[in-house]
């Protein structure tokens, strides 16, 4: 059994041994990991079935939420989703080794800017098992080690899933092992994040007191999002039947997921013709209604509860209303109790709809359309690492781009900075 620290430095060595493996390799490695998980499906709904039992008695101790539950699922249609998301990314170009841009600085100089690995990436995630294939997956198309932690309340669909990928990936010749590793325990989450030297990376993906506490007790880079606070703004143009079907949608389609709708906010000269359909709309899909005090007084009947803190995130069957005087309000409003998640307009007002689009700060601002879109397979990623909310250099669902940095290569030919200052020789304008 190795220790943390030992899997850390293994993965630094295979991250910079993947640096000289071929497209096509990862490409028959990816194919033959979404065989091999197609010829095990009974086994990973077996091994999933077991944490879903031992996971019921969770939620009935109070030791696991619904959502967290809901989200451990793995089911016919996710893992048909998982294999085809993994073949998915085989399809995709290669994001290492591509020249961004390059530019001759002088004569005989020069300057290519090139895609590259991060390196070792640190995942952290709660329930999802479906995440491990996911994220190995993107990791090694874009050939990065990751050392995965998964939640203890999946801890047997992900060793499956683990296992059948590694043992695929150790039959194929020159491939480096120890890319994908898997660590179990609190503890050995606790050591990772002490491993700055190994580690280029982490990405939580779960609570925000689980992303807090990794900020706050590493050194390491992080990536991710605390909250999916997301927003859905009915703007006094818009269309009633639209509004209703979107809000609807983002909020019951998954409400557990990070990109469900959690406060809807309703432009004032339009709230006689959409609130109480909308009202009735949510009722009638067993959601629970907050609001503010001015539309709880209008429809008592509806509302469960006055909104006593927006910057909430239920991830379940509940939701925020309130009325807002204009755009600005519903802008301001959104900047100061969202989470930079993922944001929508309902509206038939072009220059509206660019004005909150511009002005919304969020990683993902939408018009006319749910916000269950944010996600990384839906964009055409073939599936994400995780959807960040950080001013880095990757933003919104992570893919195979937000997995790679870049270095500048300079070529010369015996040149000195000596030449350039004495005014000898000139760089080009």
């Amino acid at each position: 059994m190795y220790s943390v620290q030992e899997i850390t430095r293994n993965a630094k060595t295979a991250s910079i041994k993947a640096l000289k493996l071929s497209e096509q390799l990862k490409n028959e490695a990816l194919n033959l990991i979404a065989k091999s998980l197609e010829e095990n499906k009974d086994t990973i709904i077996n091994a999933n079935q077991k944490d879903l039992n031992e996971a019921k008695l969770m939620v009935r101790s109070g030791k696991l939420n619904q959502a967290a539950y809901n989200r451990l699922k793995l089911d016919e249609n996710k893992l048909r989703d998982m294999i085809q998301g993994v073949r998915d990314i085989s399809k995709l170009p290669d994001p290492v080794n591509k020249i961004l841009w390059s530019k001759d600085i002088a004569d005989g100089i020069t300057l290519k800017k090139i895609s590259c690995p991060i390196g070792v990436i640190g995942v952290i995630f709660e329930a999802r098992p479906d995440v491990i294939s996911q994220i190995s997956s993107l990791s090694l198309k874009s050939s990065n080690a990751v050392i995965l932690k998964g939640g203890a309340e999946a801890l047997n669909t992900n060793s499956v899933i683990f296992n059948i990928i590694n043992d695929t990936l150790s039959q194929i010749k020159d491939f480096p092992q120890n890319m994908i590793n898997l660590i179990f325990s609190r503890d050995d989450v606790k050591q990772m994040l002490d491993c700055d030297k190994d580690i280029d990376l982490i990405i939580p993906r779960g609570s925000n007191a689980l992303v807090k506490y990794i900020k706050e007790n590493t050194k390491i880079p992080v990536l991710g999002h605390a909250d999916g606070i997301c927003h859905i703004y009915i703007d006094e143009s818009a269309d009633v039947d639209k509004a209703i079907n979107i809000c609807i949608d983002a909020k019951c389609q998954y409400p557990s997921a990070c990109n469900s709708v959690e406060t809807v906010l309703i432009n004032k000269n339009i709230s006689n013709s959409v609130l109480e359909k909308l009202l009735k709309a949510l009722k009638e899909n067993e959601v629970t209604i907050n609001s503010d005090s001015v539309i709880k007084n209008m429809y008592p009947e509806y509302i469960n509860s006055e909104v006593q803190e927006w910057k909430k995130e239920y991830g379940e069957k509940i939701i925020s209303l309130k009325l807002t005087d204009s755009l600005e309000t519903a802008i301001e409003h959104i900047n100061t109790y969202g989470s930079g998640h993922t944001d929508c307009i309902i509206t038939e007002n072009e220059e509206n709809a660019e004005k909150f689009m511009l002005y919304v700060d969020s990683a993902g601002v939408y018009k006319n359309i749910s916000t269950r879109f944010a996600d990384g397979y839906r964009y055409g990623f073939g599936a994400e690492v995780g959807i960040s909310t950080t001013k880095t250099h990757a933003r919104g669902p992570v893919g195979l781009e937000g997995l790679t940095i870049y270095k500048y290569k300079l070529y010369g030919t015996g040149d000195i900075v000596n030449d350039f200052t004495t005014g000898k020789r000139k760089f080009y304008k």
